[in-house]
């Protein structure tokens, strides 16, 4: 299935059906007053998230979405019916934006979430409701409201943990093949992958997290150069960045650390957010590194990158040292987890005794005897 991220969608929702004005004119009730019913609802156009769907290919191809309209009201008291609503089902991650204001109306991260896009319009009345002491044979009736035209774009955003950050030919793709179930594309040419892979990485039998793999960067990619910045949206989700560096380039005219400091580059340039994620350095194809020349070559890379964070160095062919990388990066996952969730208690505890505790010296508390 072709991988799309983005769409465009037109939504027009039901009109609601007119009201009717109508007269009882049955046998033996020749004067008996207006009957005269309403009409329908229109439909309404509503999203659901769904973690069955992985792509918006569905929404590339069928663009106009339209609802139907409510029936007219009829005499005898015969309300019109309202028109089913429609779902649109999309997957879970993602982002929908009125496209001429720029409005973000919903983000759906969660499975079954649901969302209204598009409002049916309201009935109208039939004369049955104008009737009043003076005026018993009211002619009065009102149509039926328009139901709301969207122009909407969706933008998937996949739901990671961990997201995969490089130059093409990094090695990104043999990594997330070697520690996870995701079978991307690997080839020895650059940008190989052309859209985000995903893949659950197994650290026990109940211990796992799922890692992104985007299409790799080059100098200049915020401005359109490679495929540009336009799978970076995938990581802004995840809760922690890998950036893979091939520290053996095939070409000897090639500098690892140019080109980290260019993948850093544009990423600051794309989103302040993004850049500020916390970071890991991976330093990848060591098995091309002859062993006596390792520790060089990486303390040498690290000085001359300015980097002071988490190092790791591993061989993503060969598979060596990825173990103690999904072990350390489980663990960070699982404590930020806790930390988050001792924030929101601390937080709704702190709420509760906001709301209980009473200042007897309050004047809005006096008691009046």
């Amino acid at each position: 299935m072709k991988f799309i991220d983005e769409a465009k969608i037109e939504l027009i929702a039901g009109d609601g059906g007119n009201g009717v004005a109508s007269f009882c004119r049955e046998k033996f009730r020749p004067f008996g007053g207006p009957d005269g019913g309403d009409g329908g609802k229109g439909g309404s156009i509503w999203a659901v998230a769904d973690r069955n769907v992985n792509t918006l290919i569905d929404y590339r191809y069928s663009k106009l979405h339209k609802a139907r309209n409510g029936e007219n009201g009829r005499g005898s008291d015969c309300y019109g019916k309202g028109a089913d609503d429609i779902f649109l089902r999309m997957p879970v991650g993602t982002l929908i934006v009125d496209h001429n204001t720029g409005e973000h109306i919903a983000d759906l991260t969660e499975h079954e979430q649901v969302v209204l896009l598009a409002q049916g319009g309201e009935g109208g009345w039939g004369n049955i409701h104008f009737k009043t002491s003076t005026n018993r044979a009211p002619r009065q009736k009102t149509e039926g409201k328009e139901g709301q035209r969207r122009e909407l774009r969706l933008e998937l955003k996949v739901l990671a943990d961990v997201g995969l950050l490089g130059m093409p030919n990094a090695g990104k793709s043999t990594f997330i093949s070697a520690v996870s179930n995701a079978r991307p594309k690997i080839a020895d040419y650059p940008f190989t992958t052309l859209h985000p892979n995903l893949g659950v990485v197994r650290v026990s039998h109940e211990k796992s997290f799922v890692i992104a793999d985007i299409p790799g960067l080059i100098e200049g990619a915020a401005d359109g150069a490679g495929l540009g910045v336009q799978f970076l949206r995938h990581l802004q989700r995840t809760g922690l960045l890998l950036h893979i560096v091939d520290l053996a380039p095939f070409e000897d005219t090639v500098d690892p650390v140019k080109e980290a400091k260019a993948i850093v580059k544009e990423l600051q340039k794309y989103d302040d957010s993004l850049f500020d994620k916390p970071r890991w350095l991976v330093l990848n194809k060591l098995d091309v590194v002859p062993e006596a020349d390792r520790k060089k070559r990486v303390k040498d890379f690290v000085k001359r990158f300015g980097w002071k964070g988490p190092v790791f160095e591993i061989s993503a062919l060969t598979r060596d040292g990825c173990e103690d990388l999904i072990t350390e990066i489980y663990g960070y996952l699982e404590t930020k987890r806790h930390q988050e969730h001792r924030s929101e208690e601390t937080q709704m505890t702190e709420e509760a005794r906001g709301i209980s505790s009473i200042d007897p010296d309050d004047p809005r508390f006096k008691v009046i005897d």
